[in-house]
């Protein structure tokens, strides 16, 4: 979808999309006032946050289709733009309208804030209609063209320095938690990062199933051994920072497709296990975000990239495996697999580059969506510091976090007998013992947090920024965290 920021209003055919923050709405002065007053009232618009409204009225003597969104009267400009910019793209995207004019006139935003309205129209238009043949005209998107005036001197600037590469990076996150399990497994996912990277800069490497059984990673391998397919480890590199510098680590669970193994799940929504990649999904689009808007930092990234099967080699309940960094582990249940494959993640990272500071995604649990249903993902860290800049970057950009507890009486729930450690506790505080286990191997005097997204990759209902489908969770949040705390 093409981006425009002109100083003015342009000529021609299009529809024209008027902010309202509350009753305020300064780009409609020009308009007919009593006839869009007397629809607005019989629409019951008031511009409140999430509100729409439409009306047919004359703009300079032009029959114009203008539509009203409302963004709440007490919304900050970055709130406010993400209503504004995804509420206009729900409401008109197979409108049959090709173009949008956005007009931000008289609401004081600034060049941020005006191209924060272009990222989120930019990610509620996605879509992913690869494999629908039958679409019927009607449900075909037809907007190909946002023009938005009246923001702030520089908006361009700041959307093809910033806002722009995020988007990029959310949209191969989606793109990689919503393809099928038949097309995206271990090997095709990397191999489709690996072309989206082409010419960005940033390092893709990949180490197979045989180069992991060499450093030892028998926690990962083990959720592997039940497939046909072979596992993976992605190593994605951005050196944007100081030479030298040790890198901040990112890790991300990369399930392609979790049949739950021998501990199998039930057949009623196990379709829904392609997106438990979704933490390697989105620290792989983060990360392409950060490459294509150059960040000035240093990181590495590394995704675990496995398929959880039930074959006669599967992995069985009792098994004991050892992780690579020589710990034993009693695999109680097999679709406890994520925490298994982040062990073994989190080692090699720390072996090879030696970071001060580790954070973790993935779809971990079922018990962290009865504690935060779909608003929140749960941190979890014993560092105030990295928690209190994550906590901070989630409120900023959207991807919302809730920290959780730890402590040493929810680790002693996963002594093991026979083992180290058993890789689930009890039902209570699952979430929490899960993480637990994931600290055991994070090294003494590395800042550490993980956060568990179970509830935030994909999404039954439409938001501001996203469809019914994949979220992209986790692309805006490591963004944030980077702008805020990495780049001088």
């Amino acid at each position: 979808m093409q981006i425009e920021f002109p100083a003015s209003r342009p000529s021609g055919d299009y529809a024209l999309v008027i902010p309202a923050l509350g009753s305020n709405r300064p780009a409609a002065a020009a308009l007919s006032a009593a006839n869009v007053d007397a629809a607005l009232r019989a629409q019951r618009f008031d511009g409140d946050s999430g509100s729409t409204a439409e009306v047919f009225a004359d703009d300079g003597g032009t029959v114009r289709r203008i539509v009203f969104v409302g963004a709440g009267g007490g919304s900050t400009p970055p709130e406010a733009a993400e209503k504004i910019g995804g509420g206009a793209i729900a409401k008109l995207l197979t409108s049959g309208e090709t173009h949008v004019v956005i007009d931000l006139s008289g609401l004081n935003f600034d060049a941020d804030a005006a191209a924060r309205v272009a990222l989120s129209a930019s990610l509620r238009a996605w879509r992913y209609d690869r494999y629908r043949t039958k679409l019927k005209d009607k449900q075909k998107p037809t907007v190909a063209k946002v023009t938005i005036v009246g923001g702030g001197e520089g908006a361009k600037a700041r959307w093809d320095d910033r806002w722009s590469a995020v988007a990029e990076g959310a949209s191969l996150t989606r793109e990689l938690v919503t393809e099928p399990a038949n097309i995206i497994y271990p090997e095709t996912f990397v191999e489709r990062v690996r072309a989206a990277a082409e010419g960005t800069g940033l390092e893709v490497e990949a180490l197979d199933g045989a180069a992991m059984a060499k450093l030892g990673m028998g926690a990962l391998l083990g959720v592997a051994q039940g497939s046909v397919r072979d596992a993976r480890l992605l190593v994605l590199r951005w050196n944007g920072g100081a030479e030298g510098e040790t890198p901040v680590a990112f890790v991300g669970k990369g399930v392609t497709f979790d049949t739950g193994g021998i501990s199998i799940k039930p057949a009623a929504g196990m379709e829904a296990m392609k997106w438990d990649m979704g933490g390697a999904g989105g620290v792989a689009g983060a990360m392409l975000a950060l490459a294509k808007r150059k960040a000035k930092a240093n990181i590495v990234a590394i995704c675990g990239l496995v398929e959880n099967m039930p074959d006669g080699n599967a992995q069985r309940p009792g098994d004991v495996v050892t992780s690579m960094s020589g710990q034993t582990i009693e695999v109680i249940n097999t679709d406890a697999e994520g925490r298994l494959v982040l062990a073994d993640a989190i080692t090699y990272v720390q072996r090879t580059y030696k970071p001060k500071t580790i954070i973790d995604f993935a779809t971990l649990t079922g018990a962290i969506l009865i504690s935060l249903g779909h608003e929140y993902a749960g941190l979890f860290s014993p560092d105030d510091g990295l928690a209190n800049k994550l906590t901070k970057a989630g409120a900023t950009s959207g991807d919302k976090l809730w920290r959780m507890p730890l402590g040493e009486p929810f680790d002693r729930l996963i002594d093991s007998p026979i083992a180290d450690m058993k890789n689930v506790g009890p039902r209570e505080g699952g979430s929490i013992t899960a993480a637990q286990f994931i600290k055991r191997f994070v090294d003494d005097g590395v800042a550490w947090a993980h956060v568990d997204m179970a509830g935030k990759a994909w999404a039954d209902k439409a938001s501001d920024t996203y469809d019914k489908g994949a979220t992209g969770f986790a692309v805006r949040l490591l963004d944030q965290f980077v702008a805020d705390n990495l780049e001088r």
